[in-house]
């Protein structure tokens, strides 16, 4: 099982090359970054987690300028996001964007995705918040389309593009990992549908992970489908926990990092280091 990271980069703290160099140097094997392109003032919808927004949320990078910075420092450290809101995307720039990345990588991006929470956030970008599952979905499958193939034309409900040229084509093939984030009754069968793997916020769950991934296993066999991968997100620190995931059959797990004080990350770093199973950062 490979053991990696995400943070919210901000302005505030550890910038983003000595964050990465930090990450590999530990034996980590991913670091994971989120986006949101501005917080809207309004508070019209509420925090999932509860109570005001985390600090990070209104300084948070941008997530594409952030991986490229970590990929010019780093050789073996798998770059990925968590998750990038793609309902919010031109998907012909967005697939220029991390194919650009993977070139520039060497072939090391994990293309998180995600509809995104924030309805206000969606509107701001002209995305009706009533339809973004679907337009996600669009999104990724016209996204796979430019990757593969030297012409690339996609025609859906809200993506319409006749035949493009789009180079550089990703470093991996046929792409880079796509993994969709999210949880609930119907984000298994989207994984299934158009991802590759599950990005599976198991630490801001208080649900048992065992069913949901009984449940995507049953959902992929019965599409005939391979089995998505599973990256896990855990804030917590417990070995117990990590056994469990391995057990379960998850293949990465995502230590939280906090947005704190370059001193305080890399304590907290240095402390999931010690945690680190022989051969967790094994490269892919």
């Amino acid at each position: 099982m490979k053991i990696g990271t995400f943070i919210s980069m901000t302005d505030e703290t550890l910038d983003p090359a000595g964050l990465a160099r930090a990450v590999e140097e530990r034996g980590f094997e991913s670091l994971f970054v989120p986006e949101h392109t501005h917080l809207p003032a309004s508070r019209e919808t509420p925090y999932e987690g509860g109570g005001e927004l985390p600090r990070d949320y209104y300084r948070v990078l941008d997530p594409v300028s952030t991986l490229a910075t970590a990929a010019a420092v780093t050789t073996s450290l798998r770059l990925g996001t968590a998750v990038s809101l793609v309902a919010q995307h031109d998907p012909i720039v967005l697939a220029k964007q991390f194919a650009t990345l993977d070139h520039l990588s060497g072939g090391r991006i994990e293309f998180g995705a995600g509809a995104g929470w924030n309805r206000e956030e969606m509107r701001n970008h002209g995305t009706d918040p009533r339809t973004r599952v679907r337009l996600l979905r669009e999104r990724l499958l016209s996204i796979r389309e430019i990757w593969t193939r030297e012409q690339a034309e996609f025609h859906g409900e809200f993506v319409d593009f006749d035949p493009i040229f789009s180079w550089p084509k990703p470093v991996q093939r046929p792409h880079p990992p796509i993994l969709l984030g999210g949880w609930g009754p119907t984000t298994l069968g989207r994984v299934v549908d158009h991802a590759d793997g599950w990005l599976a916020p198991f630490g801001a769950s208080p649900d048992d992970p065992a069913p949901g991934l009984r449940t995507l296993r049953e959902l992929a066999a019965a599409a005939g489908r391979p089995e998505p991968t599973v990256t896990a997100t855990t804030f917590g620190e417990d070995p117990a926990e990590l056994a469990e995931f391995a057990d379960l059959g998850v293949q990465r797990v995502l230590f939280f990092l906090p947005a704190d004080e370059p001193a305080q990350v890399l304590h907290r770093l240095d402390r999931l280091a010690a945690l680190l199973p022989a051969g967790a950062s094994a490269p892919a």
